[in-house]
């Protein structure tokens, strides 16, 4: 294919991309080339990327690059641009919030539209108690004010997180996470009074929620005890883990444990707030109301903005000032996080999440039957893996996994890795991505499976 890149319009009058995959050099092209020759001169070597095309422009289900190829959209930035990149609503809220102010600073001289954030985040989270926010720039930021602000509510110190979890690259959320390589290896030594619990893994321990739940606590009360816990992080689905999804009845066993306990229960929703599962918030498919939810990534649309969210008799625990930070909250990203929030509700984003995941599980689970190396297929909403494995066996395939993506992108998808074993295939489309791009990249990892048989 060799058509130029081409612009229309949309139907609000903004410019829209050709959602078409459309492919005019070899991935990555010979101006995305000089890039990464600059990148290697000018970057640290410690930032890697996955796929070596700059961009240009991206937009629906497509991003295109500096040499003209427009490749499917399977990653969303990492789950970031949920509704579209360059959201029309998204792109008029910043345009007019850059008019007016960029920064003041909400500790130094507040505006409305953090306070906006904060009463959205109170109507939409989990649970009908009182609540308050603070917001922040990114996830890990969050998680790490997630966890001050339940030491300083419980007076307790410890902190309970799960295999395969993966929180941030800050000191304490390093601790918090799971994984050595590349997220932890040679930066420690990490922050104290951390510790691990089994996380429920249905496709690997084949427990049913309540045993592992129970096999959780066993461990937490063993090995720390509730009267010095303070919180247990978990994500309802693990992100960088490997997409796990707990067995049903996992996660509110933890949390009645916790209410009953005296311990917080915080919800790491950075990678599945925000629509990406096919409700709002993903603790909300089994009813589970988490003391502190922390959601970033999708909230914003691809500006930086994260929260922490919770009871109000949490959130308030910390003396005055000890939340906040420079940029937290910067107008900017509350305007658009306000635009997010209108489209999500406007557009109907829940059904289309929940239409993407069936189609995406329907076609995976179909080839899963025909294929033994697709050990298993998860997830909710438009949040969807497969995790690869040596044929009839539970034996994790790295080597396939790294193949099979290097072929997607070599074709003209983005498509992404994780897993504790990097054997996991990841799939996180923007919900603005058309029917028939969806399809057509689900046709073609049908065929590269094939072909790497």
């Amino acid at each position: 294919m060799t058509t130029e890149t081409v612009r229309g319009e949309t139907s609000s009058g903004g410019p829209e991309l050709r959602q078409q995959r459309r492919l005019v050099t070899d991935i990555p092209g010979p101006a995305s080339r000089k890039l990464a020759a600059r990148k290697d001169a000018a970057v640290s070597r410690a930032v890697g990327t996955v796929l070596p095309v700059y961009v240009t422009a991206a937009g629906g289900g497509v991003v295109v690059d500096v040499d003209g190829n427009s490749l499917i959209d399977l990653g969303s930035g990492i789950a970031v641009t949920t509704v579209g990149n360059s959201n029309p609503r998204v792109a008029d809220a910043v345009s007019a919030q850059v008019g007016a102010f960029t920064h003041t600073c909400f500790m130094v001289t507040p505006y409305d539209g953090y306070v906006r954030v904060a009463e959205e985040l109170s109507r939409l989270t989990p649970g009908d108690y009182d609540k308050r926010s603070a917001l922040f720039n990114s996830g890990a930021e969050a998680v790490e004010n997630a966890v001050k602000v339940a030491r300083a509510h419980t007076g307790k110190q410890a902190v309970v997180a799960f295999d395969h979890a993966y929180h941030g690259r800050t000191n304490l959320t390093m601790a918090l996470t799971a994984k050595n390589m590349p997220y932890k290896h040679s930066f420690g030594p990490f922050a104290s009074e951390i510790y691990r619990a089994p996380m429920s893994y249905p496709f690997r321990d084949g427990l049913d929620g309540i045993a592992a739940a129970r096999r959780a606590i066993d461990v937490i009360e063993k090995q720390v005890g509730a009267g010095n816990l303070a919180a247990v992080v978990v994500e309802p689905i693990q992100g960088e883990g490997g997409f796990v999804v707990p067995a049903e009845g996992f996660l509110p066993a933890l949390a009645a444990w916790c209410r009953a306990n005296d311990v917080v229960f915080v919800a790491d929703e950075v990678q599945t707030g925000f629509a990406r599962t096919g409700s709002l918030f993903a603790c909300e498919h089994e009813g589970v109301v988490p003391d502190l939810i922390v959601t970033a990534k999708g909230i914003a649309g691809g500006l930086p903005l994260a929260a922490v969210t919770g009871r109000a008799e949490i959130m308030d625990a910390p003396h005055v000032g000890g939340l906040g930070g420079t940029y937290g909250g910067n107008p900017l990203s509350c305007a658009a996080a306000l635009a997010v929030i209108d489209g999500i509700e406007k557009d109907g984003l829940l059904a289309r999440a929940n239409e993407i995941g069936a189609t995406m599980t329907e076609r995976l689970t179909a080839l899963q039957a025909r294929d033994d190396r697709v050990g298993d297929v998860r997830g909710r909403g438009a949040m969807i893996a497969v995790e690869l494995v040596k044929p009839g066996t539970t034996e994790p395939d790295a080597e396939l996994t790294a193949k099979v993506a290097a072929t997607a992108h070599a074709r003209g998808l983005v498509v992404l890795t994780c897993g504790t074993w990097s054997n996991v295939l990841r799939f996180l489309p923007p919900l603005s991505i058309p029917r028939h791009l969806l399809t057509e990249a689900l046709t073609e990892l049908e065929a590269i499976f094939e072909e790497a048989r």
